[in-house]
């Protein structure tokens, strides 16, 4: 879909507006990237809001003035924007919402078009650290298609044991245990494969090549913004290392309601996490960052329970902060450093840029999976080669969006695939302190409390854990009133230290497919939802005030703050009040406030019951919804099979949930 002169035109006037400099850069950076990530009804859908703001007689009847966008003074610019993003239309509010996003992480990702870099991370006092690469890289080497053997229009056939379709948390570890049990292993994924010498070094490269729909993920309405990895090791690769296990409530009510008897206190299940652990390198953090230290502060002043933050790392992973980027020194535990390295080892041929279409099935047995492989050296001018990997045995383990995806592709007939989508939508309160943090640096989460784990009357539980960003993410997450008031911000990010819930889901989502084949996804808050959003709130804006925060923004439309009145303890103390009565109502409708998600889950659940759970408690992926049926050798392996939101970070659970499958796999072998 080509865009017009004048197109790029408005886009690059509405990119001047969110942030000054640079703007028709943007504007050409937002359509490529929209080419790439979006799908065909959202660019159609772009085009259309270009073409509105500079109708004269659609401003006339939304603004009474029949003024182009374009034709608007800078001044006049910034109030049409905002009336968008206070509009009691959702559609404006969206339109607003994209834009917005979209045109302010450019702005502060973009790491320039020359070597001088962008000017803007001098102002804002952004300084990366630059992190050796690691003398002992990662052994795998990907597995080479033969591309130059037949002809273009016919399939490139394997054979394989096992089929592994992704290659994050939980396809890793079926992965290490099928290759060294002695299987055939081909493993799967989407995204590219990039080894330490590789890896990103700036934010918009990472979130190009390391991220579902390059970084741009989030539900259709553009609401909640989500992060997923896509590449070999998934999310792994580039999640923040912070090891939770399943909470024992969530686990007893997976047993009690769910019928996963031996999830919920059985000794498999504590054998699986210590084994995982151990494989894992698991430790506390050694050196708390000022952003963490404010957690653990205001938790003590307070009495609440925190504690360092547990991960999975090397004992000298403490100073860069380069998490999300991929770790270029070999500290991070990840998929390509542990289970992906010994399916490797142990044989596993790992083919990266293939994106699975669907599973063959022929008479109620899956017999392989079949997709398209990106040739080599055509990124600029994507071709693909049809690719069939023949197998005994699939796993699906391609993430909770990706998965019932290729299942709904396969027409697969269970009624709950891709419904019980859960997303812990997470809210954001920014902490501003007197001395400089750099968010940026060091363990992007070093302390966490888990005062809020247990669930309430009206109220879900969560966990309170450091929110920090590099630049284009910080610029994303931050209220926009404004194009000084935006850059005034942007200034004083050096002192930000950001909170984020992890709320157990109060709400529901869904994931289909669109007519041109591509994921949409739909989520939306109940009642429990917004309580515990609104609760999670006050309790963050609490714990930062104990923690020594000179003001506390929480990103809403509009924003709301809470600056302390010095020398008169009753006024401050009167003030903050103010301030948290208006956080008991904030809302959270679409695109009201700001809600992050980088773990989704539950889209092809396991249970007893065939009805509601596409798989059953064994990892086998059901027929149909009314007859408790398997479809032989198809299996899944991923965040999708959790019953319910699981209200920590999920890597651990997903790891003990696929060796659980693994498990099956091997003895139905």
């Amino acid at each position: 879909m080509t865009w017009t002169e004048r197109e790029l035109a408005t886009l690059a006037e509405v990119a001047e507006t969110f942030v000054r400099g640079d703007a028709r850069r943007r504007a050409r950076l937002t359509t490529e990237t929209l080419e790439r990530a979006a799908d065909p009804a959202q660019v159609r859908r772009f085009h259309r809001l270009l073409g509105v703001m500079e109708s004269r007689v659609a401003n006339l009847i939304l603004h009474r003035r029949p003024t182009p966008f374009s034709s608007m003074s800078p001044a006049a610019r910034e109030r049409y924007l905002l009336r968008w993003s206070t509009s009691r239309s959702e559609a404006r509010r969206t339109a607003f919402s994209t834009l917005r996003k979209l045109l302010t992480f450019l702005a502060y990702a973009d790491p320039g078009a020359d070597a001088a870099g962008n000017p803007r991370h001098a102002v804002i006092g952004y300084e990366p650290d630059s992190p050796p690469v690691t003398a002992d890289p990662t052994p795998i080497r990907p597995y080479a298609l033969p591309f130059d053997q037949g002809a273009a229009d016919e399939p490139i056939t394997l054979e394989a044991d096992v089929v592994v379709v992704g290659s994050g948390a939980g396809g890793g570890v079926v992965a290490a245990a099928a290759a060294e049990a002695g299987r055939s292993v081909v493993v799967l994924e989407a995204g590219p494969f990039v080894d330490e010498v590789s890896m990103p070094r700036d934010e918009m490269d990472a979130y190009s090549r390391l991220y579902l729909n390059h970084g741009l993920l989030s539900t259709w309405d553009a609401s909640i913004t989500m992060l997923s990895g896509s590449g070999v090791g998934g999310g792994t690769l580039v999640n923040w290392m912070t090891c939770l296990e399943a909470p024992e409530a969530v686990r007893g009510s997976w047993a009690h309601n769910h019928g996963l008897d031996d999830i919920g206190n059985g000794e498999a299940w504590s054998d699986d996490i210590a084994t995982l652990e151990a494989e894992l390198s698991v430790r506390a953090v050694r050196r708390i960052p000022p952003k963490d230290q404010m957690i653990l502060r205001g938790a003590e002043r307070l009495n609440w329970e925190a504690a360092p933050a547990r991960r999975n790392a090397a004992a000298d992973c403490d100073d860069c902060g380069s998490c999300p980027f991929g770790c270029r020194r070999a500290s991070k535990q990840s998929g390509i450093r542990v289970h992906l390295s010994r399916a490797f080892v142990a044989g596993a041929r790992i083919v990266p840029q293939v994106r699975v279409t669907r599973v063959l099935v022929e008479r109620g047995r899956a017999v392989g999976v079949e997709g398209n492989a990106l040739v080599p050296g055509s990124e600029a001018d994507p071709r693909t080669r049809r690719l069939v990997v023949r197998a005994r045995q699939v796993v699906v383990a391609a993430g909770a969006l990706r998965s019932p995806g290729i299942l709904l592709a396969s027409r697969l007939r269970h009624r709950a695939i891709g419904r019980h989508l859960r997303v812990h939508p997470a809210p954001v309160v920014a902490a501003r302190m007197t001395m400089p943090v750099d968010m940026w640096l060091g363990p992007m989460q070093g302390a966490r409390s888990l005062e809020f784990l247990p669930a309430e009357h009206g109220r879900n539980s969560y966990v309170i854990e450091s929110a920090p960003g590099h630049p284009g993410l910080t610029a994303l997450a931050l209220p926009w009133e404004g194009t000084d008031a935006h850059a005034a911000a942007m200034r004083e990010i050096r002192y930000l230290a950001p909170l984020a819930a992890i709320t157990r889901d109060g709400g529901r989502g869904t994931v289909t497919l669109t007519r041109a084949n591509r994921l949409r996804i739909d989520y939306e808050l109940d009642g429990v939802g917004h309580a515990t959003l609104r609760h999670a709130v006050v309790r963050m804006a609490r714990l930062a005030r104990a923690g020594g925060a000179g003001e506390i923004v929480v990103a809403a439309t509009p924003a709301i703050r809470f600056q302390p009145i010095r020398g008169s303890a009753n006024a401050d103390a009167a003030a903050f009040g103010r301030f948290e009565d208006q956080l008991t109502r904030l809302d959270f409708t679409p695109n009201r406030g700001s809600l992050f998600s980088a773990h989704q889950m539950g889209t092809v659940r396991m249970g007893a019951g065939p009805r509601d759970h596409p798989c059953d408690p064994a990892g086998r992926v059901r027929s149909s919804s009314r007859r408790d049926r398997v479809i032989s050798g198809l299996y899944v392996a991923d965040a999708s099979l959790f019953p319910t939101a699981l209200g920590v970070n999920p890597m651990l659970t997903v790891m003990a949930l696929a060796r659980r499958v693994a498990r099956t796999v091997l003895a139905e072998s």
